[in-house]
């Protein structure tokens, strides 16, 4: 699947590739909420937050934005567990339904608030992303 980015995004890559020595496989500006979120080659993340956070926080300094990192994965299931990620997420299975491939999370009934995200955001990211990298329509939520 071909994934087009902006210059801007481009440039974000190429500063959080510079900055972390990771591996970026996407990036999404939030312009509503200030974030802008990178999906990096799986096994990097750790290397991406850095000790303590450390990474992260001079990567949301030079870029002047809140910064949401998530780890890629070679599987659509193993995607959306990431993409949900803080939340405890259990079982993903991918169900065909009315308008395309539907990817259902069974999330642990303390964590479905953490899978939601303020106002929704974290939810609404895994989706886009979600659609973007496996041309998954939507992702439900099931408390387990």
């Amino acid at each position: 699947m071909t994934i087009s980015l902006s210059d801007a995004e481009r440039q974000a890559i190429a500063l959080v590739e510079s900055v972390a020595d990771v591996t970026v496989r996407d990036c999404l500006f939030d312009d509503d909420h200030d974030r802008v979120a990178f999906v990096v080659a799986a096994g990097e993340i750790g290397k991406a937050i850095g000790k303590d956070g450390q990474t992260v926080e001079r990567i949301e300094e030079r870029i002047g934005r809140d910064v949401t990192l998530l780890e890629d994965a070679p599987t659509p299931e193993d995607f959306v567990a990431n993409a949900l990620a803080p939340a405890a997420v259990h079982d993903v299975t991918i169900e065909d339904g009315p308008d395309g491939p539907v990817a259902v999370a069974d999330v642990d009934e303390r964590d479905i608030g953490a899978a939601i995200g303020a106002d929704g955001r974290r939810i609404e990211l895994a989706r886009e992303l979600a659609a973007r990298h496996f041309d998954i329509d939507d992702i439900e939520l099931v408390e387990t």
